[in-house]
């Protein structure tokens, strides 16, 4: 199933009007959403996701809605953004609206709004906010998996991310594969008022180029002052199985690195094909194509290089070499270039999980 049916839809949002889980495919990953202006609801996502009450969740609204609602000011660098990307993968901080729970922000006065561009989030976030009585209806919304872990970028990752949560106590609505497939760009501009500008809290689809070709300048990179975001811990995004990263490129290279990994893990480099199994067996993540003959026990997986099929393929592929079974995972690293930025970005958190491995 491609996209889900009107009614369920239209279920799914009185759902959320009553309080209750509901998680639902975005361009970016498949978002966990409770009604925003709904404390209890909201804390029932920090209870499922078992995520930090200090860690904010993005309020995403339909294209319909004002956002001047849930911020207490909306700049003109706002406006402009909006005007360029939204409906899209930009999520803008911004001061947040005194009637807006704090529990939205992690406590904080900032709050992070995001309109998102699939057609079914679209669909029910309208039919939500007919629900308010107000008419303004927005869902808070983080990724629909387990702190920490890999985003889910199809509704089967959703259920298995949540095994003992039925169809009664969330429902998944049904989008097909997440089309970006990596979580927001997020820029903060909740502190224009004292003096900061623009500032880059996670990199994502929408490059940092893209911001200043509307903003006029280059956003700042993040400073200790800057508001608390979704995805911002040092480690994150990661699968089970243990991620280091890479700069090798040539076979060569390869070779030394694999040789170092022996050591470490057991595993048999000294021949390409065994008489018995290896002791441990490594997915190589490597771009554009392989180096040359992988020793047994290791396997080459081709991502495209290109920073958007990549992103798209990233998360999946994780979620897949975890089923493999595979010991490690060791991702060669992309370009250090702004396009590339969001990818790098997930990677190094995804390693950073695992801080004992090395490569």
């Amino acid at each position: 199933m491609l996209d889900d049916s009107q009614e369920r839809i239209i279920q799914a949002a009185h759902r959320l009007a009553q309080g209750r889980l509901v998680a639902f495919p975005t361009e970016t990953v498949y978002g966990l959403g409770a009604d925003a202006e709904n404390p209890q609801a909201v804390a029932r996502i920090y209870a499922a996701k078992q995520r930090p009450a200090n860690h904010p969740v993005i309020v995403h609204l339909s294209p319909d809605t004002d956002p001047a609602y849930w911020a207490a000011s909306v700049p003109h660098q706002a406006h402009l953004l909006m005007a360029a990307f939204w409906p899209g993968p930009l999520t803008l901080i911004l001061p947040r609206a005194a009637h807006i729970p704090d529990v939205v922000s992690g406590g904080q006065a900032s709050i992070g709004l995001r309109c998102p561009a699939h057609p079914v989030a679209q669909a029910m976030l309208h039919v939500f906010a007919s629900l308010k009585p107000h008419g303004y209806g927005g869902v808070a919304a983080p990724s629909a998996n387990q702190f920490g872990h890999v985003s889910p970028t199809r509704a089967d990752h959703v259920r298995a991310e949540f095994p003992l949560l039925d169809e009664q106590a969330l429902m998944v609505l049904e989008g097909g594969e997440s089309q970006v497939g990596i979580e927001s760009t997020i820029l903060d501009l909740s502190r224009l008022d004292q003096g900061v500008g623009p500032t880059l809290l996670r990199p994502g689809h929408i490059s940092i180029l893209q911001l200043a070709e509307i903003l006029g300048d280059l956003p700042a990179q993040p400073d200790a002052a800057a508001p608390r975001v979704s995805g911002s811990l040092k480690a994150h995004y990661a699968p089970h199985t243990p991620v280091s990263l890479t700069n090798a490129r040539t076979m060569s290279e390869w070779t030394h690195l694999i040789s170092r990994l022996a050591r470490q893990t057991g595993f048999d480099s000294g021949s390409v094909a065994p008489a018995a199994p290896p002791a441990a067996r490594l997915a190589a993540v490597v771009l554009g194509a392989a180096p040359g003959m992988a020793p047994a026990g290791l396997d080459w997986v081709v991502l495209p290089d290109d920073p958007v099929a990549y992103a798209h393929r990233l998360y999946a592929l994780l979620r897949d070499l975890d089923a493999a079974g595979y010991d490690r995972i060791v991702l060669q690293r992309p370009p250090v270039d702004p396009v590339w930025q969001g990818v790098n970005d997930r990677i190094a958190r995804a390693a950073a999980a695992f801080p004992d491995t090395t490569a």
